[in-house]
């Protein structure tokens, strides 16, 4: 496996321990830790803990004498973007902000890595300016401002088009004289429409003393796109709940639905969240997009191989990422990809977010008592060969889950963390010891572009 190296902080990494920033048993255990989990010896030191990334990047400021520049607020010159590709964008950790007179400024997490420096040159054409930035806001941003390649069951977003706002429609004057269920549902079609066009996966409904706030969440930023004024929220709700079959006259207690819609013949689904709170119910939507085949990601034959091995033996396939990376969708791609009738594949959800042929799907019901403890004592009597079940919330629900692969299952899970230093520091409890010791793939989302697999072998050499 390539060790990912940061070339600015191992050449620093001592100055760190003069400056009292940090003690030097502390950078020795990083720097083990750094190369056992093969992560760059920055990642470990944040994510431990030992050192705030705001003073980690302030002091190689004042070393290397390169501006930092915060990119959380950041607009970026979109026309820059040709400079560097994207393949290089992610490996180099680095991107473009602008070009004045022929040189450009690149944010960099690691600005003495001549190597990289060099390429964007070549591929440039032009002097580079380098400044540094965090890791994690150069990912964002990329992830932000680059498109990916057309695949199959993409929505296609035509950048130059005008910017469409579900405001339109709730300016429309029919809808303002008129609350019948039509000009409600044109409304929840536009708020959706507009979701899918910015890339929005989760987007909420909360009270506010004028109305009901619209807030799209995207990049773990939560962004108010507007309000419905308060003569429409009743109607609005109920209309909503109806279509996602949710008791419209409930408002005292949670409930979770399902909606189907399509957006430009695109047919897509959303999980309904209602939950009463003390200003009135707040609604979560979050969208799934159609499952893509395997191939069609951003996997190469050895990853997918290493997939395909793993769900056909007993073990773990742990599938982890940060939220709304896409986990959900990977794993339904490999469900769909090995699903035929030679195996018995189930799965237990709280949303079915798509029907798949040949997986058996049960959707738990709290209403009429179908819950996971439930379902953890009666499916073992439907003798599954490959089972998905969602995040481990308990300890009882992760020792049941593992047994079963003394059973001969393979099981299929998803695990929220938002790098591998974080899982690796989650997986080191003692709870998940067993758990640990029987995984067989991890497949890890850094973003839809960037995705990681290891085998077996590689996960006992972190382990270890």
């Amino acid at each position: 496996m390539e060790f990912v190296r940061n070339k600015t902080l191992e050449k620093l990494k001592y100055d760190l321990v003069r400056d009292n920033l940090i003690k030097y048993e502390d950078l020795e255990t990083a720097q083990q830790v750094s190369e056992a989990q093969h992560v760059n010896i920055g990642q470990v030191l944040i994510s431990s803990g030992i050192i705030a990334e705001d003073t980690l990047l302030k002091f190689l400021e004042s070393k290397l004498h390169i501006p930092y520049v915060n990119l959380d607020d950041y607009s970026l010159d979109k026309k820059c973007l040709s400079y560097i590709n994207l393949n290089n964008a992610q490996k180099y950790k680095v991107i473009p902000l602008f070009e004045i007179e022929g040189i450009l400024t690149v944010a960099m997490s690691d600005p003495l890595d001549l190597f990289a420096i060099d390429k964007i040159v070549e591929d440039a054409k032009c002097e580079i300016e380098p400044v540094i930035s965090s890791e994690n806001a150069i990912l964002k941003k990329i992830e932000e401002y680059y498109s990916s390649g057309s695949s199959v069951g993409q929505i296609f977003i035509d950048e130059n088009r005008p910017k469409y706002d579900w405001r339109e429609v709730l300016n429309n004057e029919e809808l303002t004289t008129s609350l019948s269920d039509e000009h409600i549902q044109k409304l929840i079609r536009a708020i959706l429409k507009q979701a899918i066009s910015d890339d929005i996966h989760e987007l909420f409904f909360e009270h506010v003393p004028n109305g009901l706030s619209v807030i799209f969440r995207k990049n773990s930023q939560n962004v108010s796109t507007g309000d419905i004024p308060s003569i429409i929220v009743a109607p609005f709700i109920a209309r909503l709940k109806t279509l996602s079959n949710l008791d419209p006259t409930v408002s005292e207690l949670p409930q979770l639905g399902k909606l189907s819609f399509k957006v430009d013949d695109v047919a897509l689904i959303a999980s309904i969240s209602a939950f009463p709170t003390i200003h009135g119910e707040r609604i979560s939507i979050k969208i799934y997009k159609p499952p893509k085949k395997l191939q069609d990601i951003n996997l190469d034959a050895k990853k997918i191989n290493i997939i395909r091995n793993s769900v056909n033996n007993p073990g773990i396939v742990l599938v982890c990422g940060s939220g709304l990376c896409g986990k959900t969708h990977m794993i339904y791609s490999i469900l769909s990809d090995i699903a035929d009738d030679s195996k018995n594949i189930m799965t237990i959800e709280s949303i079915t977010k798509y029907n798949l042929e040949n997986v058996n799907q049960c959707e738990l019901n709290e209403h009429i008592g179908f819950n996971l403890d439930k379902a953890m004592r009666f499916i073992e009597f439907q003798s599954p060969d490959i089972l998905y079940f969602e995040g481990i919330n308990t300890k009882e629900g992760l020792d049941y889950f593992t047994s079963l692969v003394f059973k001969n299952k393979t099981l299929i899970t998803e695990f929220l963390a938002e790098n591998i230093a974080d899982l690796m520091k989650k997986l080191s409890l003692s709870e998940f010891s067993m758990f640990k010791s029987l995984l067989t793939c991890l497949v890890f989302l850094h973003s839809k572009d960037s995705i990681e697999v290891f085998d077996k072998q590689a996960l006992e050499k972190y382990f270890a």
